[in-house]
């Protein structure tokens, strides 16, 4: 019998050869499974990659139509306005689509590199967010706005289409809010730098377009009421006068009583702070304020803007204004003649045609534009006008006749709002207001002129100047302002604040101006010399611990106003002569940029706030 028929031979090797073939069949299998696994993550690779590029081509070509929206909407193109908004909407939804993709979301969740894939789609998404719910629907009621007919007139101003577009308005920007927050939240520690680097520009204008669109949507709250779209308002004007500086401006000059109804404005009740007289008894004030100011914040209207908590200076003025007319005004303005000559950039020039203006101001311009206005007002009509009650009555007068020109509506509607803003930004032009839920939005923003609240950045610092002369020399000092950083070695900061001023008054200004210029000695200062209280406010927590004029220590006040360390200083300066104050600021808290609010003057700002001066620290000292 032959061995393959042996069944003893037969069975033992038929067994170990099925035994052999079941042992490859799951190696062959887990090869099988491994191969389409690599050809699945292959796949899935190549799949990723392309909805990436798609991502990356997408919102790069959404982020170069925002200049041309931008420039539809500035050259008030609405219809053009709306085609590009379709089409940033069209490439923002292709990007969100492809990372809504199954592959991409399970690649969200894989680990290591989960967290890149995620926060690509928060990008996409909130880009998708901002186009849909933000920047649709502001193109929309920017469609529906007639812009030239929210300036004043003598017909009105039409407030409608503002108060309708404000649901839309604020929904827009409580949109872009919560994409922004949603960004916010992504941490960039362990993302890819091709990731970490879009995410970090992403928030950055994110964060610029969510604070415009916060202060619209106020705006668009505010705004109707503070015009008087539900009834007249009374607001006290203030024209603050730089050429005797006072911590938010200059000393309240000329008074009136400004109404407006629905968008008209009239001029009554023309005065000055003189006129207002003696507080009899003063007016109570906050204690802080009146430790570093004195008392006179209550007792003069001259001298309620001596401190620059502008809420401070308008509930006084309000007060003092009541028990002088027994009028109760609705709010308080405040602007300087620089403001009006922005004012009247927008509106064009603006004639003198009061006989008895007119008749006063014999020698002065009979027409006032832009670029004369500052001049006229703060230093010709001195020496054209000898007495002082007479000057404040050209104030008042030419106040008159801009805001006639203005309530008539003169000017341009797009000049006019670029020149009020640059006003509000330069702390030109101040707002207040009586009632409590217009002035908490008021509050949040630089025109509140706060110095504590939402409106005031962690690490601000202020300069402010109160004159000392009694007098209208002011108008020829300059100044600049520099914040200097300092090496302290420590977990503190440390901050010098730096103020240069210089007396350009001509050699023989004793004599070669007026004595109402001069003041003619009358608080001991000489004639032609300008005295100065140099006031400087650190951040909250922080200290004040030296001073030095040109480089010598010196003596000065410490005090602190809602928490804020305040140091001041008294400078006189001679016809010519220059001085530097440095006011150093320690145990400083805050890690953010630095920032500097300062008494606007008659110099442009952009000369007077110098760029901050960084620590030059040497390592291991």
């Amino acid at each position: 019998m032959d061995d393959d028929q042996n069944p003893a031979v037969r069975g033992p090797s038929r067994s170990k050869g099925l035994a052999r073939s079941k042992r490859r069949r799951p190696l062959l299998i887990s090869a099988v499974v491994l191969a389409s696994v690599g050809l699945l993550l292959l796949a899935a690779g190549a799949w990723l990659g392309t909805r990436a590029n798609i991502v990356k081509n997408q919102l790069e070509a959404a982020a170069q139509l925002i200049p041309v929206l931008k420039t539809d909407m500035a050259d008030n193109k609405p219809e053009q306005a709306s085609d590009t908004v379709e089409q940033l909407r069209s490439h923002t939804k292709a990007a969100r689509e492809a990372v809504e993709d199954p592959v991409w979301t399970l690649a969200s969740v894989a680990p290591g590199v989960g967290p890149n894939f995620s926060a690509v789609a928060e990008v996409a998404r909130s880009a998708d967010d901002v186009s849909t719910l933000g920047v649709a629907p502001l193109v929309r009621v920017f469609d529906s706005l007639n812009w030239d007919s929210l300036v004043p007139s003598s017909a009105g101003t039409d407030l409608s289409g503002l108060q309708k577009a404000s649901p839309s308005i604020v929904s827009a920007a409580h949109a872009v809010r919560v994409s922004a927050d949603r960004l916010e939240r992504i941490d960039a520690g362990d993302l890819l730098p091709q990731v970490a680097d879009p995410l970090a520009r992403a928030r950055e204008q994110l964060e610029a377009v969510t604070g415009a669109l916060d202060a619209s949507a106020d705006a668009s709250q505010v705004a109707p009421g503070l015009l008087g779209a539900n009834g007249p308002r009374n607001y006290l004007l203030m024209i603050q006068n730089n050429a005797e500086v006072r911590a938010s401006g200059g000393i309240p000059g000329a008074l009136a009583v400004l109404t407006v109804d629905q968008g008209r404005l009239s001029l009554a009740a023309q005065s000055s702070a003189g006129d207002v007289g003696v507080m009899q008894p003063p007016l109570p004030v906050d204690a802080e304020q009146q430790q570093i100011y004195s008392g006179r914040l209550g007792k003069f209207m001259q001298d309620v803007n001596l401190t620059p908590d502008f809420a401070t200076t308008a509930t006084t003025a309000q007060a003092m204004w009541e028990r002088k007319s027994g009028q109760r005004v609705d709010g308080v303005i405040s602007m300087d003649p620089v403001a009006l000559s922005y004012i009247l950039d927008a509106t064009g020039p603006v004639k003198i045609s009061n006989p008895e203006l007119l008749a006063l101001a014999s020698g002065l311009p009979t027409e006032l534009n832009g670029k004369n206005v500052v001049p006229t007002l703060l230093s010709d009509v001195y020496a054209k006008i000898e007495q002082p009650k007479l000057q404040d009555a050209y104030f008042a007068g030419v106040a008159q006749e801009v805001f006639t020109a203005l309530s008539n509506g003169k000017g341009d509607a797009k000049a006019l709002v670029e020149g009020i803003t640059r006003g509000t930004s330069e702390g030109r032009v101040l707002v207040w207001s009586g009632k409590t839920d217009e002035q908490s939005i008021i509050a949040k923003y630089a025109l509140s002129g706060s110095v504590s609240g939402a409106s005031v950045a962690p690490a601000q610092f202020g300069v402010y100047f109160n004159d000392g002369t009694g007098a209208k020399m002011d108008y020829y000092v300059k100044r600049t302002v520099q914040l200097v950083e300092e090496c302290t070695g420590n977990d503190y900061g440390q901050l010098k604040v730096r103020i240069t001023s210089t007396n350009t008054a001509p050699a023989d200004a004793a004599n070669a101006l007026p004595e109402y210029v001069t003041g003619g000695g009358i608080f001991g200062v000489p004639p032609g010399s300008v005295q100065t209280n140099v006031i400087a406010y650190g951040p909250v927590q922080a200290n004040v611990e030296t001073a030095t004029v040109d480089g010598k220590k010196t003596d000065f006040a410490a005090h602190r106003h809602s928490n804020r360390p305040v140091g001041s200083v008294t400078v006189t300066l001679a016809p010519g002569q220059s001085s530097t104050v440095e006011l150093t600021f320690g145990k400083i808290v805050q890690h953010t940029e630095p920032n500097l609010v300062v008494t606007p003057t008659v110099q442009p700002i952009k000369d007077v706030v110098l760029g901050t001066k960084p620590a030059e620290c040497v390592p291991g000292k």
